[in-house]
């Protein structure tokens, strides 16, 4: 039987903590854009690269330097053996890859596995780490994972009537379809391409000479036009020039790419979190009780007002409790009932500023001194020194600072870790160089977890903020980098606004807890696959 299916292209996907293929939020997007997916009946079958050794395991010793381990993933694990395998040409001889599924709620989503005794040493390598390995290695996973998945997704039965490539490694996927007979026009009626990366240093880059000699026959002739530069492709780019309809994830983030990519329309489609998989147990209880039918359908998060007070603050100290025991059992660090818990958990690159709060140990000792505690998670790239260091850096501002100020490091940021912070601490503290956060779906778990968020405006804020109703916006949306400002617009938040709401009166802190859930009812999954599908209606119905 033929399927008629959406093709959803993803380089990391972000199912559970056990498989980690996935290093942060664009894989933790994909997983949960296809749980939307699932939960809206949509037949979008997702493909994605089985990285034996995941990201890598982090390790931190006292003094914050990060290693890691590469330990190895059984797919019998997690995943069931289709009991396909394809083949592609590459380097003169050929690739095999055995093809692994994984199913929610009869969705399935394909992992394309290189461990294949024909392989040869190079090529099994080839799915041994995420972001791992050159460019060679990795313009190679991107063939497999473009042109591999589509004849996969196809072997397996699909018939692809449209594609969705989550980023700028997945572009490879659309020159196959061309190979295999869709005209330019045809593709561009059939695909919608997310830029994520507000960057351009944060877009694969490859030479012209190894992208031909990786393509062969699916190289186009006018390549080089498509770009807009003779030396290297840009996957982004590339994947812009071909398909007819790009967005990006936030209203803000959409403004900025329409700068990299000028003279193409950037539609802005903001990320949402997969409600179910983001609130935890005690919330879940809660809005079982008040909130009937919000698994079903989540916009009933935006009637969180009819949650009553007790009810409330029964179920956030449980999941205040739970999180105050993972931190003194990881890391020895005894938090305070009383104290306000100011969580930071993300992807350690340097834009993101992790180490920030710690720029005037005088100033936050004077504000904070026996009345919050910080906790911390995040996984640096192996290869990003710049990252390390800012790990190093909260090492070294917390000992200054460790008789009046508990702060914590968790190790090995997971799914897992991160229900647990979002859910757990009092506030979400992010404070990037605004524009560089494309979305920052980890304050939207936070708020439907009713934690408030404390942010820059950037990313998804700027939509959400309420400021001194459901959160705080920090500064005044300043684009220019001006690292003493921020700092102490972070302060000033800290110590004249957010500490006395929390010390203030008790309902105050619950009416801002309860107008973080009632937000966080725009930015789930659901509402997110509602506006992929406005896209998705559009592609004609059969090629």
């Amino acid at each position: 039987m033929v399927r008629m299916s959406v093709a959803y292209l993803s380089a990391e996907v972000g199912f559970e903590s056990g498989l980690h293929t996935y290093s942060g939020g664009l894989g933790v997007l994909a997983g949960d854009h296809i749980k939307s997916a699932a939960d809206a009946g949509l037949n979008l079958i997702g493909c994605t690269l089985l990285y034996r050794e995941g990201y890598g395991r982090q390790h931190l010793d006292d003094k914050g330097n990060q290693t890691e381990t590469f330990g190895e993933i059984d797919p019998h694990e997690y995943l069931c053996d289709t009991g396909v395998e394809i083949t592609l040409p590459l380097d003169g001889t050929t690739l095999h890859s055995k093809v692994w599924m994984y199913r929610i709620k009869g969705l399935p989503t394909y992992f394309l596995d290189t461990r294949h005794p024909d392989n040869s040493p190079d090529h099994r390598s080839l799915g041994n780490r995420l972001y791992g390995g050159d460019d060679s290695t990795r313009i190679r996973q991107e063939y497999l994972l473009g042109v591999g998945g589509i004849r996969a997704l196809q072997a397996l039965g699909h018939e692809i009537t449209g594609l969705h490539l989550n980023e700028g490694h997945c572009t490879f996927a659309m020159l196959e379809m061309l190979h295999q007979g869709w005209s330019r026009e045809e593709l561009r009626e059939r695909c919608l391409f997310t830029t994520h990366t507000p960057v351009p240093a944060g877009h694969d880059r490859f030479v012209w000479s190894e992208v031909q000699a990786v393509l062969g026959e699916l190289y186009p002739s006018d390549a080089k036009e498509l770009t807009g530069d003779e030396h290297l492709c840009s996957m982004s780019h590339l994947a812009v020039a071909l398909a007819g309809q790009v967005n990006a994830v936030s209203n803000l983030n959409a403004f900025v790419a329409s700068g990299m990519f000028e003279g193409t329309h950037i539609h802005p489609i903001t990320n949402g979190v997969h409600h179910e998989t983001w609130t935890s147990p005690a919330m879940s209880n809660l809005f079982d009780e008040h909130l009937k039918g919000w698994r079903e359908d989540p916009t009933i998060l935006a009637h969180a007002g009819k949650i009553p007070d007790t009810g409330l603050r029964e179920a956030r100290e449980e999941a205040r409790s739970i999180l105050r025991d993972l931190v003194r059992i990881s890391t020895g660090v005894e938090f305070h009932e009383e104290r306000l818990t100011i969580g930071f958990a993300r992807r350690f690159a340097t834009y993101k500023r992790a180490n920030l709060v710690f720029s005037d140990l005088e100033r936050l000792r004077a504000l904070g001194t026996g009345k919050i505690q910080f906790v911390f998670a995040g996984k640096a790239h192996p290869r990003d020194e710049g990252g390390k260091q800012l790990i190093r850096d909260i090492f070294e501002g917390a000992a200054e600072v460790v008789d009046e100020i508990p702060v914590a490091f968790l190790e090995d940021y997971s799914m897992d870790t991160g229900l647990a912070m979002t859910s757990g601490v009092d506030i979400w503290l992010n404070n990037p160089i605004r524009p560089m956060e494309a979305s920052g779906t980890s304050g939207m778990k936070a708020a439907m977890n009713g934690v408030p968020n404390c942010s820059i405006l950037d990313g998804w804020w700027p939509e959400a903020c309420e400021h001194g109703v459901n959160g705080w916006g920090i500064g005044d949306g300043e684009d220019e980098r001006d690292d003493v400002r921020d700092a102490t617009a972070v302060y000033d938040t800290l110590e004249h606004e957010v500490l006395p709401a929390w010390n203030g009166r008790p309902e105050h802190w619950n009416d801002l807890m309860r107008a973080s859930i009632a937000t966080s009812a725009r930015f789930t999954g659901a509402r997110m696959i509602s506006d992929y599908l406005r896209f998705y209606s559009n592609f004609p119905s059969s090629s």
